[in-house]
């Protein structure tokens, strides 16, 4: 395939980056732009950010809070007033924390210098899904994204893989925190202080981080495993949860809720203890299924719902022949003819539509901090709020629906409405499409009656939506 240098600049902006105003700075090297930003993802911007081992602490202390004031007033005594003050308040809390990590997602991508490593950061957030929609997590979502996802997206899939895991929202997320082993000491002793009555609740083995890192992080659905390993994957990670006492580590394990004994999963055998959970998940990130179940995805991802099975191969055997280097996987993609079709097969996101349009308009220093007024979640998709495990879809269809392509509409030209008058859409489709923008945009856009309407038939031009 005979390669246009104008063109490769403009897929390197939208395909692999989240946008450009200027096409300028990458033109000359547009593979090269993109190689020199392999590594690991920009630090989170913005104020108020907490570290895991911060927002751990706080979780805890919320919930001391609210539990003390919950508790029922001696008999006679009417029901303290305060426990819905308590209430409202670390509502309020967990939503300023909330806001403040949203804030920062939205305002690095916008602004940083590295779009295709911001992008990558966006996918593995999304494949090791850790969700507010569900109330277990609020507090810690945007310290597990920076401080699990963020400093390993181009190392190896296995340090990727092992700090998703044991990081304390996606224990929370996938109830290991409440997962006990049948024959473990917490289940023992509670047996015996009740003494022939009903023993205290607790909810027994619980497989759902197991089921998730198989189906979801590793192997894939297909990828070849029973329910006897997820069983004995779930055993295995009884103990994994984080303790009140574990602000300050990396170790969130309790060896009184670990089920003891030997575990086999995908027949090999594992000892009790911590150590065997780091066995699997490294046994697991070298399986040929996980090859081919990431490199798959990295391919959907960036190139097509149904990604060209030639290009899935070339990725799976740089995967395996690298040991999981995902730095490796990335240079096999972008050395690919495959990525470079010049016809665009996916639809940005709602999150990746909202980013790019915040950088092609170049938002200036002084409006970064407000960043969130674009409001990506008028557009269905609300940031750090997965509706599952599974995270956003990833296939242009799922993004197409009436609804959702209406709802791009209203946001355009609420967006053009604001910023019309401040943006030279004429200019800006040139520079920032490049050879993509197609005469008959380029004649919609010139014939517009002001510069609102040109500016939201920008945004709605299917050269922008599409990459």
């Amino acid at each position: 395939m005979t390669r246009n240098a104008a063109l490769d600049a403009t897929l390197a902006a939208h395909r692999f980056g989240l946008g450009e105003p200027s096409l300028q700075p990458l033109a000359s090297d547009p593979q090269g732009w993109l190689l020199a930003q392999i590594g690991p993802a920009d630090a989170a911007r913005g104020n108020d950010l907490l570290g895991t081992p911060q927002a751990l602490a706080l979780v805890h202390e919320l919930q001391q809070q609210v539990q003390e004031a919950r508790r029922a007033p001696p008999t006679g005594m009417p029901a303290s007033p305060a426990a819905s003050s308590v209430d409202m308040t670390a509502s309020a809390r967990y939503r300023d924390i909330a806001v403040a990590d949203t804030r920062s997602r939205l305002l690095t991508a916008v602004t940083t210098q590295r779009p295709f490593a911001e992008r990558l950061l966006l996918f593995w957030a999304n494949h090791f899904t850790v969700s507010l929609a569900k109330a277990s997590t609020r507090g810690l979502v945007g310290a597990f994204e920076r401080d699990a996802i963020r400093p390993h997206i181009a190392g190896s899939f296995e340090t990727l893989l092992v700090a998703s895991t044991t990081h304390p929202a996606m224990l929370r997320y996938l109830d290991n925190q409440l997962s006990a082993g049948p024959h473990s000491r917490i289940v023992e002793r509670a047996a015996r202080r009740a003494q022939g009555m009903e023993p205290p609740r607790l909810t027994g083995l619980n497989e759902n981080l197991a089921r998730e890192v198989l189906e979801l992080h590793t192997l894939g659905a297909d990828g070849g495993y029973t329910q006897a390993d997820v069983t004995a994957f779930a055993a295995v990670l009884t103990g994994w949860r984080a303790s009140p006492q574990q602000f300050d580590t990396t170790e969130h394990f309790d060896p009184a809720w670990h089920e003891p004994g030997v575990k086999t999963v995908l027949g090999k055998r594992y000892a009790e203890g911590p150590d065997a959970l780091r066995q699997v998940l490294h046994d697991l990130a070298r399986h040929p299924s996980t090859a081919r179940f990431v490199s798959t995805k990295l391919a959907r991802h960036f190139v097509a719902d149904e990604p060209p099975p030639a290009l899935v191969a070339r990725l799976t055997d740089t995967y395996l022949r690298s040991d999981g280097h995902l730095g490796e996987v990335y240079r096999e993609l972008l050395r690919s003819p495959e990525a470079w079709q010049p016809e665009p097969a996916k639809l940005k996101t709602p999150e990746e539509f909202v980013t790019s349009t915040a950088r092609v308009f170049g938002i200036p220093e002084g409006g970064r901090e407000r960043v969130e007024t674009f409001n990506i979640a008028a557009l269905g998709q609300r940031p750090l709020t997965a509706p599952s495990p599974a995270g956003w879809p990833d296939r242009a269809e799922d993004w197409l629906g009436p609804d959702a392509v209406w709802k791009r509409v209203e946001w355009s030209t609420r967006t053009a409405d604001r910023l019309g008058r401040s943006v030279d859409a004429r200019a800006l489709a040139k520079a920032s499409l490049g050879s993509r923008l197609s005469e008959n945009t380029a004649r919609q856009i010139e014939r517009a009656a002001d510069g609102s309407q040109a500016l939201a038939l920008l945004l709605m031009a299917p050269e922008f939506q599409r990459r």
